[in-house]
């Protein structure tokens, strides 16, 4: 390689720190729709404020929990107005309803992004930074097919969620007929993956046995191990009745997979060598204004470089899998063969 080149190289990913987050991602996921608010007042002004910041306090711990794993929802960080204020970006008002001593609306939140993340940091609770990938749910109950178990998870209820998924139509089921629930990988279930423009993609079987039900969930991703979790369900007099509960439950479950590998504990630091492949300068620039949009990286280091590959050392806050997961975000595939990790465009 050309020494110039190799210069450039070097400059441009020692220039790499601690990128923001794509914007429009970032505001929809820092965003919380239409907040019922109905307060009073000795004036109409003092309804309006009282039912704004009655709103703020409950469309932040919305956020809170969007964007926190479960297990943390009790260390919610005790804000009083004046500081939930300090959090916001703004508000927009609908459905409005007002007189001189009460207020209703429907008021939709934004957050500061850096705000919300500072509060965090402090109170050392671990978050996501970006908003979830579309995955595939392919109920099974045990097996795959159509039922009251496919039904309840395409319920209306049941969508709308933290992590925005799609549920395998019936014109899938006899592709899938042969899927093994505890045996199954990513190339199983490629094909309908693909057609649906996901690269992941969760088994979610219910099964009752013994007076109980459990919903189990095979998480499959593209370069990655498959990872299994089950839960049980309280019964609600039958099978049948007790599928919207498992439904919610199933998608508790997947929002909390999603947040075990994408939220960021800011105490935490990592370096990751990571090998690349450079095909050419316009491929290399590339994919360097795609890492760019990975906020966890806080540093890089060149520790090889030879015609069409390189190696760097990466340094983030969190650790690999949340790494993973951020590149991802930003089209880029980052996978560990054997101990040794790549990083490749998604789908090389």
């Amino acid at each position: 390689m050309h020494p110039h080149f190799r210069t450039l190289f070097s400059a441009a990913l020692l220039a790499m720190a601690f990128w923001a987050v794509p914007a429009a991602a970032q505001d929809a996921l820092y965003t919380v729709q239409n907040v019922p608010v109905d307060a009073g007042g000795a004036s109409s002004t003092e309804a309006l404020n009282a039912a704004l910041n009655q709103g703020r306090a409950r469309a932040f711990q919305i956020l809170f929990r969007r964007l926190t794993r479960q297990a943390d929802w009790a260390r919610q960080p005790p804000l009083d107005s004046a500081a939930l204020l300090r959090l916001s970006r703004g508000y927009t008002i609908a459905n409005e309803r007002r007189s001189t001593t009460r207020y209703v609306a429907d008021v939709t939140y934004m957050f500061n992004p850096n705000a919300v993340g500072q509060a965090l940091r402090a109170a050392n609770i671990a978050f996501a930074r970006t908003a979830a990938r579309p995955i595939l749910v392919i109920p099974m109950s045990p097996g795959v097919g159509r039922g009251p178990w496919a039904s309840a998870l395409t319920a209306p209820g049941v969508q709308g969620t933290t992590v925005p998924f799609t549920v395998s139509g019936a014109d899938s089921d006899a592709e899938l007929s042969g899927l093994n629930f505890e045996t199954a990988t990513y190339n199983d279930v490629a094909a309908v993956a693909a057609r649906y423009k996901v690269t992941e993609v969760a088994l979610v079987q219910a099964v009752y046995a013994n007076g109980k039900m459990a919903v189990n969930i095979r998480r499959l991703g593209l370069g990655e191990t498959p990872a299994r979790v089950s839960v049980d369900v309280p019964m609600v007099q039958t099978v049948s009745t007790t599928y919207p509960s498992a439904a919610q439950a199933a998608v508790r479950t997947i929002e909390d997979m999603w947040k075990s590998r994408s939220a960021v504990d800011f105490s935490q630091r990592g370096r990751l060598t990571v090998d690349v492949r450079i095909a050419s300068l316009a491929q290399w620039g590339e994919l360097q204004n795609q890492i760019a949009a990975i906020s966890t990286v806080t540093g890089t280091t060149v520790t090889a470089m030879t015609v069409g590959y390189a190696r760097i050392s990466l340094s983030s806050v969190g650790g690999a899998e949340q790494l993973r997961e951020a590149f991802a975000n930003a089209g880029l595939s980052l996978i560990n063969r054997g101990g040794q990790w790549t990083l490749a465009r998604a789908g090389q």
